[in-house]
């Protein structure tokens, strides 16, 4: 498979409001006139500010990491990064999606990537397998080559939120038992942080595909990143948050 900011609401007095305040002002001049209350529900700007030790985490995946036919800065990476520092997370995440990865080439440049990071991550994201889907890869090779991924993570003792996927139906019944449970059995073996289904709020939604109906649309990356911020804050190691 080949990537939310807040305005200030402002306060607004209606122009009778005003009116009637001024009039009243004038027929009696010797009585205070009470200031407008404020309106109990209009919004409250929720961005904290950035605060603590810069949080690093790898985003290593496919086109849905890569933020496929998207502008660079609506990506999920780029979009995850600016919700978490919207909510006061010193968080830097890091791009290492390449569209087209399957589980097979995402092995062969994880020691790649890795070497090549100026710093450890505190946190790793793995998303691939929907390109073994495409390929015709069997559970088994998917399962082998996630394993050796999550084993060179581990041999650094960098965390891992692992994100899941799903086969279509029209695989057969076997091989959609066999690949979907791939990803919650490496999460447990490997004692990694799982999303079930990183791709859940596309097929709730169909609108927010790209018309190849596999890409997310900007919109569907921000829906991707609501429904994941969570997790991926829960799953970075405790001193770190």
């Amino acid at each position: 498979m080949n990537k939310p900011s807040q305005s200030p609401w402002r306060k607004s007095i209606a122009a009778s409001s005003i009116a009637f305040a001024l009039t009243l002002s004038a027929c009696e001049s010797e009585a205070p006139v009470a200031e407008p209350e404020a309106v109990a529900d209009e919004p409250v700007e929720d961005v904290l500010p950035v605060m603590g030790p810069e949080r690093v985490i790898l985003g290593f995946g496919d086109s849905l990491m890569a933020g496929y036919q998207l502008p660079e800065d609506q990506g999920y990476p780029e979009r995850l990064e600016d919700v978490m520092r919207a909510r006061g997370i010193n968080a830097r995440v890091i791009d290492a999606g390449v569209s087209g990865d399957t589980t097979a080439a995402g092995l062969q440049r994880i020691g790649f990537v890795l070497d090549n990071l100026e710093e450890t991550p505190d946190l790793a994201i793995v998303e691939l397998g929907g390109n073994d889907l495409l390929r015709g890869f069997t559970p088994d090779q998917t399962r082998e080559n996630l394993s050796g991924i999550l084993d060179a993570l581990a041999a650094r003792d960098i965390p891992v939120i692992l994100m899941g996927m799903r086969a279509p139906p029209n695989y057969g019944a076997e091989y959609q038992a066999s690949f979907d449970g791939l990803y919650p059995e490496l999460a447990e073996q490997y004692d990694a942080a799982l999303v079930p289904f990183f791709m859940a709020p596309l097929v709730e939604n169909p609108n927010l595909l790209m018309g190849d109906r596999i890409h997310p649309t900007a919109e569907g990356v921000e829906e991707m990143v609501a429904a994941t911020v969570d997790d991926v804050i829960a799953a970075l190691p405790e001193e770190d948050r």
